[in-house]
């Protein structure tokens, strides 16, 4: 599996398009702000021929998800996402004043509910959905065992977590959750994290202060 990264908006999102030989992707947090990271993004799958098969989210934060409305436009795709984060779309506006962005009215949808032991196929490849509560209720994490590496959203980063301060956040959720499913993956796994750079799971067993 290939993967491409892109760093998005103010808050420096990443958002990533997962790949194969066969040319199948799926899109993953899309949060291209931005006219130009929304054309970034959809100039890197025709520039490479891809054909996108899922939209994926981790969680449904406002810089989650800038992009969803126009992937819906373009490709006529709606998200796959946790029915635990739907009210998040709901409180859109509040989410984008908090943190002084204009409100577009562009609110995206869900068109896919998705839970644990889920699998997102494309390609050749599966995604294994893990349900990782706490930063927002309904966080989860993409796992490929083939590829060796988990899409984690906000859950984890290097060196630190998610927060746990905003609606629905839950520290001690949030800490079980991620020793109970991402510390049982194996350590070599590659974390892609929602901002930052990525991380191991044995990096972050042995290093991250919150759960050392």
């Amino acid at each position: 599996m290939k993967i491409k990264q892109f760093e998005f908006n103010p808050i420096r999102e990443n958002t990533y398009v997962a790949y194969d030989e066969t040319n199948e992707c799926v899109i993953i947090d899309p949060g291209c702000f931005y006219p130009d990271e929304k054309m970034e993004l959809l100039d890197f799958i025709l520039d490479n021929d891809l054909v996108v098969k899922h939209l994926l989210n981790t969680h449904l934060h406002f810089d989650h998800v800038f992009g969803c409305k126009f992937i819906e436009e373009r490709l006529g795709m709606l998200t796959h996402a946790h029915a635990k984060d739907e009210f998040l779309l709901d409180k859109m506006s509040t989410q984008l004043k908090m943190f002084g962005f204009p409100d577009q009215g562009e609110k995206p949808s869900i068109g896919t509910y998705i839970q644990e032991n889920d699998v997102i196929c494309f390609g050749n490849q599966k995604l294994a959905v893990l349900e990782v509560p706490g930063h927002s209720p309904g966080s989860v994490v993409f796992y490929s065992e083939e590829g060796q590496c988990a899409f984690v959203g906000d859950v984890l980063f290097r060196g630190s977590i998610g927060r746990t301060d905003l609606e629905g956040g839950n520290f001690e959720q949030l800490i079980g959750g991620i020793r109970q499913k991402l510390f049982k993956l194996p350590s070599d796994t590659i974390v892609y994290s929602g901002h930052g750079p990525c991380t191991t799971i044995g990096y972050e067993q042995k290093n991250n202060p919150y759960l050392l």
